[in-house]
């Protein structure tokens, strides 16, 4: 079904993590790395991988600087950071140096396999009070630290509101591609769009850009910019 490779130092928590997914993804093979380097290793190694689960704390990841050497060298491979971490200064600089999820080791099991189906599914996932709250950086704030202003919302047309809007909720491409009644890549389209418009980097920093944002307001405007 799925390829995943979970990398942490910890063999109690590799056990754990892998139980529950194969109680919640029956038949995924997994792989396991204990360290930076064998992460490494296992990332080269199988190229089929669908998802890394990656501990921050482990020997060799020198914090941030690991997550954004395995972005580089595997920009494709959606990463999440499964950590004890709670701080959210923590969660918000991950995403901002390429993880797609940030899952706390305190999560309960079931919502730790809602997770990661979201990300498998190729949205993001956050804890819901990072989404919810503005968390220690201002929401409306892109990958750069620069404003998104009210200016750069309205280059965005009425279809690319719209798809901002499910991207906010969590949706993946394929889900807002049935809502709206338009194709996967039409939706990948809109999704480049949107993030090159307002700044963001990547998916996670257009949502956490998007909790504050009265989508009903600007979805409620007349049709001067409601080109799709």
């Amino acid at each position: 079904m799925y390829q995943i490779l979970v990398a942490d130092d910890h063999p109690l928590f590799r056990e754990a993590i892998a139980q529950v997914i194969h109680d919640g993804f029956p038949g995924t093979h997994l792989h396991e790395a204990h360290d930076f380097d064998s992460t490494l290793a296992a990332v080269a190694e199988h190229d089929e991988l669908d998802l890394l689960l990656l501990d921050l704390n482990m020997p060799g990841m020198n914090g941030m600087s690991g997550l954004i050497r395995l972005r580089n060298q595997h920009p494709t491979l959606p990463a999440v950071v499964v950590s004890a971490e709670e701080d959210k200064h923590v969660i918000l600089q991950s995403v901002t140096c390429g993880a797609v999820g940030f899952i706390t080791k305190s999560t309960p099991r079931k919502q730790i396999v809602a997770a990661i189906q979201q990300v498998l599914d190729g949205a993001v996932y956050l804890p819901s009070d990072i989404v919810r709250a503005g968390a220690s950086a201002p929401p409306e704030r892109n990958s750069n630290g620069s404003r998104i202003y009210p200016d750069q919302l309205d280059t965005l047309t009425r279809k690319q509101m719209q798809v901002f809007e499910k991207m906010a909720h969590g949706s993946s491409n394929k889900v807002i591609a049935y809502d709206l009644n338009i194709t996967e890549s039409t939706v990948k389209a809109h999704v480049s769009a949107i993030l090159r418009k307002l700044g963001a980097t990547n998916r996670v920093q257009a949502v956490i850009a998007a909790r504050d944002i009265d989508f009903s307001a600007y979805l409620r405007r007349p049709a001067a910019r409601a080109l799709d």
